[in-house]
């Protein structure tokens, strides 16, 4: 992909990655402020205390989303920071507009990536701990950070047509390139991020009852 790349492309190139790095930490950030803050109750035996509260769980949820949120900008802040100071690359000039969008869509794919895998962590605890740092990067590959969707082979295509991060680092290079961005990609990344937010919540709510009931939520960081 690199050798193919010459003229405007690749001048354009620098921009894209540096943009691309910054974007892959919203996701990988988002996802584990979700999933880290409750195995953080989990190490420190929180889990008790929590169930014989009044938090609601929808609550609890939207706590780590909260959390999550504020890591997240503090940390693209700094690296922001350190993009226009070391390489005179500044994110609201490349992307104007579309940032807000394109940032949206990643915050939500990232949320149900994180509670996906506090789900699995409820059901296997401290033996699935090693997929909340895993299941990001397997993600990765598929997700065309760093390059172009089509430079993929087709099997790995169709399933990077699956994921609402490919579209949203596909619209951010279009917008590098063009100035602007078809809806499509907007439209098709949101899409994607509820149905498997949806799909995330169902099953983080099934994990969570049938931990409940057998009595395995209480015994979380004990066992």
């Amino acid at each position: 992909y690199l050798r193919r790349l010459s003229g405007d492309a690749l001048a354009g190139l620098g921009a894209a990655l540096i943009n691309a790095m910054i974007f892959w930490d919203i996701l990988y950030r988002s996802q584990q402020g979700v999933s880290v803050s409750f195995v953080e109750d989990i190490w420190t035996q929180n889990i008790v205390n929590l169930l014989v509260s009044p938090l609601r769980l929808r609550e609890w949820i939207a706590a780590t989303f909260l959390y999550g949120l504020m890591k997240t900008a503090l940390i693209v802040c700094i690296l922001t920071a350190i993009a226009g100071a070391l390489y005179h690359f500044y994110l609201l000039d490349s992307l104007h507009f579309w940032l807000l969008p394109l940032v949206f869509n990643l915050l939500l794919f990232g949320w149900a990536l994180g509670i996906f895998t506090a789900s699995l962590v409820i059901r296997w605890g401290h033996a699935a701990e090693a997929l909340i740092w895993g299941i990001p990067f397997l993600v990765q590959p598929f997700s065309a950070i760093f390059y172009p969707l089509d430079v993929l082979p087709a099997p790995m295509r169709a399933v990077s047509r699956l994921l609402p991060s490919t579209y949203v680092f596909e619209g951010m290079r279009e917008v590098i390139r063009t100035g602007s961005m078809p809806a499509f990609y907007f439209w098709t990344g949101f899409g994607l991020d509820l149905v498997y937010f949806a799909l995330a919540g169902l099953f983080f709510g099934w994990m969570f009852r049938q931990a409940r009931d057998t009595g395995r939520l209480g015994r979380l960081g004990t066992d």
